[in-house]
């Protein structure tokens, strides 16, 4: 893989103070944890840390307080279900710099773990601000990101602290890091991109990118719909940018130019309303009634993608095909997303997922264990789709000499 600095070059952490800057954006309702997913990422690398005599220093944000101290973002409410899952205690400084920093700090002993407040609560986080990351950096020796789901943010904690202490990616990042290079970066070939949701507006830099990069480009969902209006396909009332046609064009005719193969749905499901269960037909792309609107991809387009599946080593996978919170269009990412999952189980296929829906889609169908890597960071993972450099990673990368 690309040369990162990890845990294995840290070398003893015996005594060292580690700040360990990681994601606990997690869900929260009445002052409890809904989802904990997060929390259960960062636990191995926090018990490796303790376990070898490290002082375990918590740095993360949560909410937007916008640079002031907002009692509803306190990081307080996260300290049970953190202790929970690491099964030992935590303890709490009630701010992430100055006094209360580093009398929790300095209280600290051997294999002990203390989460500071929220970053957050101080503008020079999210400006970057040198004497911020100064104030940061004072109660540590050591600096550990175990948090790429902000590492496309140049923030203090994300970014200028690695310049400022020996710095080193978590196990998180490190199997973050991995998986990306795999699927991308050193791919083995052919790749695969399946590539859904609603608009195309928010995937342009996206689609340019990944034509560039991989071999076939599944397009699904809504943005499909753009796609074949720009075709000159009558697609109802389903959601389409049409004011995007030229733009769609222009990514066919890069893709061309690339010889990258673009898939679209050659059928559809289509209903008159956007409700689960309601009446629905299965027709050609090119016989979409006035009055309906497209929800998923048909039978046809899934034996398609998978055919397409079938020729590749790689896959890299974000956003659901059609609308799969709603039954019974849920049924082409559900597919598509099984026979993906069992060509993974079967040595066949690397696949990497990733974003918000992707997860939720990948969970729905029940496979999301089954693929090889699934990205719990929405924003990073869209932006390395998209080419584009993320500071918390690039921090962390081993300088050539000379």
């Amino acid at each position: 893989m690309t040369a990162f600095r990890t845990l294995d070059d840290a070398g003893s952490l015996k005594g060292k103070r580690v700040l360990l800057r990681v994601d606990l954006n997690v869900p929260m309702e009445t002052g409890r944890v809904t989802d904990a997913t997060r929390i259960e990422r960062i636990v191995p690398t926090i018990r490796e840390i303790a376990d070898g005599g490290g002082r375990v220093v918590l740095l993360a944000h949560f909410g937007r307080p916008k640079g002031k101290p907002e009692p509803r973002d306190s990081l307080q409410p996260v300290i049970a279900t953190l202790s929970q899952h690491l099964g030992r205690p935590v303890a709490f400084g009630g701010d992430c710099i100055g006094e209360a920093a580093a009398s929790a700090v300095s209280s600290l002993a051997d294999g002990d773990v203390v989460l500071l407040e929220n970053t957050r609560f101080h503008a020079g986080e999210e400006k970057n601000d040198p004497a911020f990351a100064q104030a940061l950096a004072a109660n540590g020796d050591i600096y550990v990101n175990e948090a790429f789901s902000a590492a496309h943010r140049a923030h203090a904690s994300t970014e200028g602290l690695a310049h400022l202490l020996p710095a080193f990616a978590g196990r998180l990042m490190q199997a973050e890091l991995d998986a990306l290079t795999k699927g991308l970066e050193a791919p083995a070939r052919p790749v695969i991109a399946l590539v859904g949701g609603a608009k195309v507006s928010s995937k342009i830099d996206l689609l340019q990118n990944l034509v560039t990069k991989v071999d076939m480009l599944v397009i699904g969902g809504g943005m499909a719909n753009t796609f074949l209006h720009a075709q000159g396909k009558d697609v109802g009332k389903s959601l389409c940018e049409k004011d995007l046609a030229d733009t769609a064009l222009r990514i066919v005719e890069a893709a061309k130019a690339a010889k990258c193969r673009i898939i679209l749905p050659v059928d559809a499901v289509v209903a008159t309303e956007f409700k689960a269960h309601a009446a629905h037909e299965t027709v050609g792309v090119d016989a979409v009634a006035e009055s309906g609107m497209i929800l998923d991809a048909g039978p046809a387009s899934v034996a398609e993608i998978s055919r397409a599946i079938d020729e590749a080593a790689t896959l890299v996978w974000n956003g659901p095909l059609g609308a799969f919170e709603l039954a019974p269009f849920d049924a082409a990412t559900v597919a598509a997303a099984r026979h993906a999952a069992e060509r993974t189980k079967a040595g066949k296929l690397v696949s990497v997922a990733g974003g918000g829906d992707t997860v939720a889609a990948l969970n729905h169908a029940g496979v999301a264990e089954e693929f090889s890597y699934i990205s719990t960071a929405g924003g990073a993972f869209l932006e390395w789709l998209e080419g584009k450099v993320l500071p918390g990673v690039e921090a962390l990368r081993v300088k050539e000499q000379g």
